[in-house]
């Protein structure tokens, strides 16, 4: 039942692309379906149905701490903001998203923004992460 619930507010959602709809001219015309498909936004998950997911308590890993400040450096030095990154967040769509680990989206939206703003390149990232991955690779 939640999941039929959630595949229509999905639905509704991709209909509110911006191609020709129909006008919204009052909150008070619109059915409570429908506003809550206007509300569902990819990163506002809480309350939307899905089914129970039990609690692990975590702490976090290195590559997540590392990342953690690594984006708060970022932050510092001026290359974003925390509603920068969010923004970013929203903007790998859902399959992204959901897909990734909380830190694992960060990191992509941190690499994103540097290589969008002209601060690196995709080869000196490659470069970069060949580095580490050798690096890596000896320490085994």
């Amino acid at each position: 039942m939640a999941t039929l619930l959630y595949d229509k507010l999905l639905s509704n959602v991709r209909n509110l692309a911006p191609e020709d709809r129909e006008v919204l001219d009052s909150p008070y015309t619109i059915s409570n379906e429908f506003y809550a498909s206007l509300r569902a936004v990819v990163h506002d998950v809480g309350g939307q149905p899905d089914h129970p997911q039990p609690y692990f308590e975590k702490g976090e890993e290195e590559w997540e701490m590392n990342t953690y400040l690594t984006c708060e450096c970022l932050g510092w030095r001026g290359a974003w903001n925390s509603e920068m990154r969010r923004r970013a967040e929203n903007d790998l769509g859902t399959t992204q998203y959901f897909g990734m680990p909380y830190y694992g989206r960060w990191i992509t939206v941190a690499t994103k923004t540097l290589v969008n703003k002209g601060l690196i390149t995709t080869d000196e990232l490659g470069a970069k992460i060949d580095e580490i991955r050798a690096r890596l690779e000896a320490k085994k």
